[in-house]
């Protein structure tokens, strides 16, 4: 193996000189995660084993030790290693580790194993061809879901990775998020790596090395050790003096030091004081990075096939690199013996060939004057695409050749990157495009590869695809109508991503004023009116809602958009607070017995998830609690089986929490929350989604009872002003205010609440479910204006009578009688739990009653009042509501004894 054979001593094993510590902790690692799980089963503390420290300083040797106790001890191990050549072939690490274990397995524990997540994993694992579009974010969840089951029949397992600082991004990424599971996990991870990462993954350095349990610096060896290998090489009569002198030159790194003891015993030099002044020359030549050494020590015909293998890395097939550099098989062969002997390759367990260390590829590969490695680059992408091996392997390759003007360049780079985009590369995608773009490409084609490129970036980098996208619809030859249409759309979508949905909603009225009259524009009209729609402040909404209905009288209805239409003014009613009957008409009009039409399907890309999950909160809003839910595990269930696990997952987690919350499932709607939320931060700080699922929490936690952990949760994620330009399912001034009023701070809910109702009431919206202010602001002035207290909610209530459903108007009643007192208070509630007793909402039936039970008490009526907080306090518990079922607790022990 490289870095030679384990051992603690001799002349041609120095690396584990000064090393016992290293290796120490490596053996209590392997016996640490194997007593746990002897004595936890299955559930047991992951570990991370980590060395860093500069080349040649014996990681690798460590490496090997810490496999070969694991294995002594009974783990399963998987292994792989980083290439400096292959950082550009996504997935490569994951596909050494993951590719031995599974050949291992039968047929039906793969299938075990890979679960529902077979056609996620498979392409990135290299046992599925490419094909469609990928979420990255899926992917990893797929790994992780996969390592976890192979742990489940193979644990205790050992994950080892050497030289990781040249692990490819997409799984240095996987793994950097996996050594966060790996906690509750019986698996050891132990890595090795260089202090430095190359630009692009450097963060992720910080990242597994804050999260090591076992961190070790490697420091070069100490004189007397550098003295114990000259000696062990070069006799006992060797100088002190001379001993010094090779420690000096190499710093004491354990493989200089062995390379340039080899060169010394090479040039039969006597180790001596007076010869002391040849070393540095020596390790010059040892070190081999100059094209004159090379050629001398190998001959350029050998040269030439250890510069084919340098381009491959590791994993090096001798067949392909001799295809590279044009050597048949038998001077391949010779080859290959030649370079043995030379200690610059060595085999690897499964055959194939890899260099001794790094250092050697890295100067065989750099020795390489610079046209003859852009075109052997370039026999290397033919090569390996003629083995078989796909564009996947090959574009590594193509990116290192010079721009030519080729259109075969330009075709293959795109058909890589849309392969990438298959197993969840997106990254990878973009490198092989803007590589495309530099070829570059005809005019013809220009466009198209900017709108390509654009896409490749939507879910990873906004800006970028903004960027590329404002490209391609500038182009003098453009696109075609149908994707100028869809760029357009594509655009707008990152731009409502970045928060700049005013921007969204301008590109598409623009371009559709360009378009010709049919299926493209009406698409960019309707986009006008989604993007509009989702902002927080718009000029005229009440306009905007009459523009609409307007718009959908003049539909042909036969190219799909009546549907989206009918959503859009659904959703428009429900916000505006309107009869909630004629919204769900024309809820029912879009689906079919709840079932969404294909054009609005969870995944499909014409629309995106805005307009299904409006629609269901639509129903929701409106009591139709069922229809939500189905649409809600829809979702789910759609991005689970599509490997969407990023912000399209944590928007269906996030429906899913909101759901639960306007049951009444009080304990659920925290979990799916904070799922979401955790979803969020795995995306990006401030994205809507955030939003969202702080919102909802927050509103949950109160409803809980636990208000200061509502107000950590809101300063931790800044909830509060200025808001976003997207609205926010609930309103976030709303709700500011409404943690502001549980807080005791009157004036300044006041202040917020006004502000907010003045908002919404500019824009038409008066739904009292989304963002009951009104009620609230009643609560807020009452102890200083009870007239205006009452005004407020007499007004409150007329709204959500004006829209209907039941929980509207009880939850609404309920809170607005806190400011009457006397038979008008005790009337409101008990018409408050007449409507609630209907309504999907437990927790505000809960609520009710307890106002009820707390009103009839004060009224002398005890018997009724315990009746009403009985009733009150099994709701309470059954939905979570901890801090309400204190209260009815508190007030029954309260109420006087008797009979019922």
């Amino acid at each position: 193996m490289p870095g030679g054979p384990v051992g603690t001593g001799g002349p041609d094993r120095p690396a584990l000189r000064e090393r016992e510590p290293e290796i120490a902790s490596a053996a209590e690692a392997v016996r640490a995660v194997c007593r746990r799980v002897e004595e936890r089963g299955d559930i047991a503390l992951g570990e991370l084993l980590l060395y860093v420290g500069p080349a040649g300083l014996g990681k690798t040797s460590l490496l090997t030790e810490a496999r070969r106790l694991a294995k002594h001890a009974g783990c399963t191990v998987l292994f792989a290693r980083g290439g400096e050549q292959r950082r550009n072939e996504p997935f490569h690490v994951v596909r050494q580790l993951l590719q031995p274990a599974l050949a291992e397995l039968s047929a039906s524990e793969r299938d075990e194993v890979f679960g529902s997540w077979f056609d996620i994993v498979g392409p990135a694992a290299g046992l599925l061809p490419p094909a469609g579009r990928l979420d990255p974010q899926g992917v990893r969840d797929g790994l992780d879901f996969v390592l976890i089951q192979l742990l489940r029949r193979r644990a205790p397992l050992a994950v080892m990775v050497d030289d990781l600082h040249w692990a490819d991004p997409e799984s240095l990424g996987w793994l950097a998020g996996f050594t966060v599971r790996s906690r509750e996990l019986p698996v050891l991870l132990v890595f090795a790596c260089r202090d430095e990462f190359p630009d692009g993954v450097a963060e992720f350095r910080q990242t597994i090395v804050g999260r090591a349990d076992r961190l070790h610096e490697l420091r070069p060896l100490q004189p007397a050790s550098v003295a114990d290998l000259v000696r062990a090489a070069l006799g006992d009569a060797a100088e002190d003096a001379f001993c010094r002198h090779v420690w000096a030159v190499t710093g004491g790194n354990p493989y200089e030091t062995a390379e340039l003891l080899r060169e010394v015993r090479n040039q039969r030099l006597d180790p001596v004081e007076t010869n002391a002044g040849q070393l540095r020359e020596l390790a010059a030549d040892a070190m081999g990075m100059t094209l004159g050494h090379w050629v001398e020590k190998l001959g350029p015909g050998t040269l030439r096939f250890a510069w084919a293998a340098s381009l491959l890395g590791t994993g090096i097939r001798q067949d392909l690199a001799g295809a590279i550099c044009a050597q048949g098989p038998d001077a391949a062969a010779d080859s290959v013996r030649e370079l043995r002997r030379h200690r610059v390759l060595t085999s690897t367990a499964d055959g194939r060939l890899e260099f001794v260390h790094p250092l050697i590829a890295s100067s065989i590969y750099q020795s390489m004057p610079p046209a003859t490695r852009t075109g052997m680059h370039g026999m290397a992408a033919t090569e390996v695409e003629n083995a078989g091996l796909g564009l996947l392997a090959a574009s590594r390759h193509l990116l290192e050749t010079h721009p030519e003007g080729d259109d075969e360049i330009v075709r293959k780079l795109r058909l890589a990157a849309a392969e990438h985009l298959a197993i969840g590369a997106p990254e990878a995608a973009v490198r092989c495009l803007r590589r495309a773009m530099s070829e570059p490409p005809d005019d013809e084609d220009r466009a198209a590869v900017l709108y390509e490129l654009g896409c490749s970036a939507l879910l990873t980098d906004p800006a970028a695809t903004v960027n590329q996208l404002r490209l391609a619809l500038d182009e003098k030859y453009g696109l075609t109508p149908e994707l100028r249409v869809d760029a357009t759309f594509r655009l707008a979508q990152a731009l409502a991503h970045s928060n700049r949905l005013g921007e969204a909603a301008a590109v598409c009225a623009d371009e559709a004023a360009r378009t010709a009259a049919g299926p493209g524009r009406r698409r960019l009209e309707v986009a006008q009116f989604m993007f509009e729609t989702f902002q927080a402040e718009e000029p005229d909404g009440p306009d905007r809602s009459r523009r609409l209905a307007e718009y959908s009288r003049h539909l042909p209805g036969d190219d799909g958009l009546t549907a989206a239409v009918s959503v859009l003014r659904c959703w428009d009613l429900v916000l505006r607070g309107a009869d909630v009957t004629g919204a769900m008409a024309l809820a029912e009009s879009v689906t079919d017995d709840g079932r969404l039409p294909a054009s609005l399907g969870w995944t499909d890309t014409t629309w995106g998830f805005e307009l299904p999950g409006i629609l269901g909160i639509s129903y929701l809003y409106a009591d139709r609690v069922d229809r939500a839910e189905a649409l809600f595990g829809e979702a789910v269930l759609a991005y689970q089986v599509a490997g969407w696990s990023g912000a399209h997952l944590g928007f269906a987690l996030f429906l899913m929490g909101l759901l639960r919350f306007r049951s009444g499932a009080l304990d659920e709607a925290e979990t799916f929350l904070r799922r979401a939320l955790l979803t969020a931060e795995r995306i990006a700080p401030g994205i809507p989604l955030q939003w969202f699922a702080v919102g909802v929490l927050a509103d949950t936690l109160l409803a809980r009872g636990r208000p200061d952990e509502a107000w950590e949760l809101a300063r931790t994620y800044d909830f509060g002003p200025p808001y976003p330009t997207v609205m926010v399912l609930p309103d976030a001034p709303t709700l500011y205010g409404r943690l502001l009023l549980a807080g005791g701070d009157l004036a300044g809910a006041a202040e917020a609440l006004t502000a907010a109702g003045a908002a919404l009431d500019a824009r038409g919206w008066r739904n009292p479910v989304w963002a009951p202010w009104i009620g609230h602001l009643a609560l807020a002035v009452a102890p200083k204006d009870p007239d205006r207290a009452r005004e407020l909610a007499a007004e409150a209530v007329r709204r959500a009578r004006e829209f209907g459903p039941g929980t509207a108007v009880g939850s609404t009643l309920r809170l607005c009688a806190a400011v009457h007192d006397g038979p008008s208070a005790l009337a409101m509630l008990e018409e408050a739990v007449h409507r609630l007793a209907d309504a999907p909402n437990r927790y505000e039936h809960a609520l009710a009653l307890a106002d009820l039970g707390s009103a009839v008490a004060a009224a002398g009526r005890p018997a009724e009042a315990r009746r009403h907080l009985d009733q009150a306090l099994g709701l309470a518990v059954r939905c979570g509501a901890h801090g309400l079922a204190d209260r009815a607790r508190a007030e029954l022990a309260g109420l006087p004894a008797g009979r019922l």
